[in-house]
């Protein structure tokens, strides 16, 4: 699939748009394995504006990284990036890719990835489980289970992370 797209960095209007991919795409890529009642929760889009609005604009979240992806000039994928939340290894964790799944296999979650995920060093993620089209997506960007498992809104999420190579090394 080949479609025209652009990646920028993602500002603080962004937050209302970013909310509703987030949720437009939680609802496509959850529903089955996340309850009913918490995506089809009416606040669940303003409780995500929130969270954009936060992570945009609040000076404790300035290392992170959030990018989007629009086509047409509209928004189809979200990313977002910044320090691991736990005692890993990895100085990264990329902590948000969503895209519209009209748009899988087109390079869109690709270069969001590459926008807020810097190749040079390590990087951990979580993924939903079972969820083998973005495990696979992971596994073609380098990243490989490290046998980490937890739950998070009733989801079942294993932990993929990506070392560097010699090659990649500053």
């Amino acid at each position: 699939m080949t479609i025209d797209f652009d990646v920028r960095r993602a500002g603080p209007a962004d937050a209302s748009s970013m909310a509703r991919v987030h949720v437009d795409t939680w609802r496509e890529t959850y529903r089955g394995l996340m309850s009913d009642d918490v995506l089809d929760d009416p606040s669940l889009l303003k409780r995500r504006e929130r969270f954009w609005t936060a992570a945009l604009t609040d000076p404790r979240y300035r290392q992170n990284i959030a990018a989007v992806a629009l086509s047409d000039g509209r928004l189809i994928g979200i990313a977002m990036s910044g320090p691991c939340l736990n005692d890993s290894d990895e100085s990264q964790q990329l902590h948000v890719l969503y895209t519209y799944a009209a748009f899988h296999g087109s390079g869109v979650g690709a270069a969001l990835l590459d926008a807020v995920v810097d190749r040079t060093v390590p990087a951990a993620l979580w993924v939903a489980d079972p969820n083998p089209r973005a495990q696979a997506f992971y596994r073609k960007h380098g990243f490989s289970d490290d046998g980490a498992v937890r739950t998070v809104d009733e989801v079942r999420e294993v932990r993929m992370v990506r070392a560097i190579s010699a090659a990649e090394a500053p």
